[in-house]
């Protein structure tokens, strides 16, 4: 049996709201890099690669985060 790696998806986001530079700033400690968890109905689940901090964002448009290209 071959085993198949799955690779593991990320997205660089950066923070538009004072919420999401305060958990940017000491729970990301100001890395952009965050893991995607699932993706659905135009949201993404994403983990921070601290493991900190779980969020949601739209990927069109959240109030919150702009992801970055």
């Amino acid at each position: 049996m071959t085993k198949t790696a799955i690779k593991t998806e990320f997205l660089c986001v950066k923070p538009r709201s004072e919420y999401a530079q305060e958990m940017f700033e000491h729970s990301m400690y100001k890395l952009h890099s965050c893991r995607v968890v699932w993706r659905r109905n135009g949201e993404v689940g994403l983990e921070s690669i601290t493991n900190r901090y779980d969020f949601t964002i739209r990927e069109c448009g959240d109030d919150d985060w702009d992801i970055i290209t």
